[in-house]
């Protein structure tokens, strides 16, 4: 089995689980539920969801089943399923099971049903003790070369999902330490806006293309923003063709990935909707999807209005593509001899 970009060959159930944060971005806690999509021996997909705490009303996972099975019933074609479930015996084997259940009564051929407890992984459906002992079998991820063939590909497996939004996030000490000149310069750039509107969208949306190319050149670079040009670039985008623009520049590659985390980090917060969302759309097309949803989820926490944040978060959740997305923004993408026209989009 491979993973279908990076051709990370995995040979082992303790190859798949040590390749599983790979897989996420992230090390999945106790609790955790992830399912592999494969095609012809290759990984194509995976969801990850949380299990309900123990004790809790059967109709609980019921609603989780009725969740996953469509999300991944839509990267069609699929030839079998892996599922694998963290946490102590009693809580997950149960409920291993029963998504086992869900899967196979719509026709999804589920190979494996693999437990990982803390460093042991169990087969649920295996009963040779000859390859699977029902003491589990001890796997060592850091030790293992698919870590290391990961790391070398590319790909990251931070701790945990907090570590994740830490990329575009900063704590509240940092925050205070840091915030006052990025609204002193955000004040500024308010009042240059305000100016720059008394010549019409056009002159905006043209100073927008401006700061965009220039900012996204400078990164390209090596350059980091100054606050100035952090805050002068958000807020551009709070004029919706500008956002769109930003969309249709950034290409879906590491590098803007890293830059639009590092907008979203340093904007002042009431500006970070719209380079949250830039970043959440960039992040999906880079195969992130869980930045992505984290990303778009900031960008609804501050403010619960951002209607394409929103469209973003429920494509993600359903696990459509990004180029669903990304034809709605094109079809209302105004072009730049005509920026007056709407976008669409909010």
């Amino acid at each position: 089995m491979s993973f279908s970009e990076n051709k990370l060959t995995v040979r082992s159930s303790a190859d798949l689980a040590t390749a599983v944060p790979y897989l996420i971005g992230f090390h999945p806690g106790d609790g955790s539920i992830v399912v592999i999509a494969c095609r012809d021996r290759r990984i194509v997909f995976a969801a990850r969801g949380d299990l309900p705490a123990p004790g809790s009303p059967a109709h609980h996972l019921h609603e989780l089943t009725a969740h996953l099975v469509p999300v991944v019933q839509r990267q069609q074609p699929i030839t079998d399923l892996v599922i694998v479930g963290y946490g102590a015996q009693g809580h997950v084997d149960p409920a291993l099971r029963a998504v086992d259940d869900a899967f196979t009564a719509t026709g999804l051929a589920v190979r494996e049903l693999l437990r990982v407890t803390e460093t042991r992984i169990f087969n649920l459906t295996c009963d040779d003790p000859a390859c699977c002992p029902p003491h589990g079998t001890p796997f060592d991820p850091t030790g293992s070369l698919i870590a290391v063939h990961a790391t070398v590909a590319g790909l990251v497996a931070r701790p945990d999902r907090a570590a994740v939004a830490s990329r575009f996030t900063t704590d509240d000490a940092t925050d205070d330490a840091t915030g006052d000149g990025i609204r002193h310069a955000t004040n500024e750039a308010t009042a240059r806006m305000a100016a720059l509107k008394t010549a019409g969208s056009t002159a905006v949306y043209e100073a927008g293309a401006h700061a965009l190319r220039g900012a996204l050149r400078q990164h390209d670079g090596g350059a980091r923003l100054t606050d100035d040009e952090v805050a002068w670039l958000t807020v551009l985008l709070t004029h919706r063709p500008v956002r769109d623009l930003a969309v249709d520049l950034t290409q879906p590659h590491d590098q803007h990935v890293t830059f639009w985390a590092e907008v979203t980090r340093r904007a002042d917060k009431p500006l970070v909707p719209a380079p949250a969302t830039v970043l959440a759309l960039t992040a999906w097309r880079c195969g992130d999807g869980v930045l992505a949803v984290l990303a778009a989820e900031r960008a609804l926490q501050l403010d619960p209005d951002y209607q394409l944040a929103d469209l973003l978060l429920q494509a993600l959740h359903a696990g459509l593509p990004p180029s669903v997305v990304e034809q709605a923004i094109t079809g209302t993408h105004p072009n730049p001899s005509n920026p007056n026209a709407p976008s669409g989009q909010e």
